[in-house]
């Protein structure tokens, strides 16, 4: 009874100044831009041409371990290389001189997490 029903009410008129407005009629006279760039696909990723893996227990203690040799990478990315191995099989690892050393017989696993990363040719020994 008091109050007001806004269905009576016309809408507010449109900003009051609005610059841009004359813009929206010189649309059609504008130069089409470049066409959109189609869909790449992702580029094969850079890696190493190969890799060795192995299994060892010399040396251990009698625990197995998996390494992977000949990757050819510089010690930065052996670390960065090890953080994601060990990431994706939930084990340990470290970097030995120019070898990984994976905690466990990775041995069947491995070869598709090398692959992804970019190795090209994966030797299983």
């Amino acid at each position: 009874m008091g109050k007001r029903d806004k269905k009576d009410e016309a809408p507010p008129p449109g900003p009051f100044n609005n610059p841009f407005a004359a813009l929206s009629a010189q649309r059609e006279a504008l130069p089409a831009g470049p066409p959109p760039p189609a869909a790449r696909e992702k580029p094969e990723p850079k890696g190493p041409a190969r890799a060795v893996v192995r299994m060892e227990r010399k040396g251990r203690g009698g625990k197995e371990v998996t390494v992977v040799e000949q990757l050819g990478l510089p010690a930065a990315q052996l670390d960065t290389w090890l953080k994601a191995l060990k990431g994706g099989l939930g084990c340990g690892g470290v970097v030995e001189e120019d070898a990984l050393v994976l905690q466990g017989d990775q041995r069947e696993r491995l070869p598709a997490l090398l692959e992804a990363r970019g190795v090209r040719k994966v030797i299983v020994g």
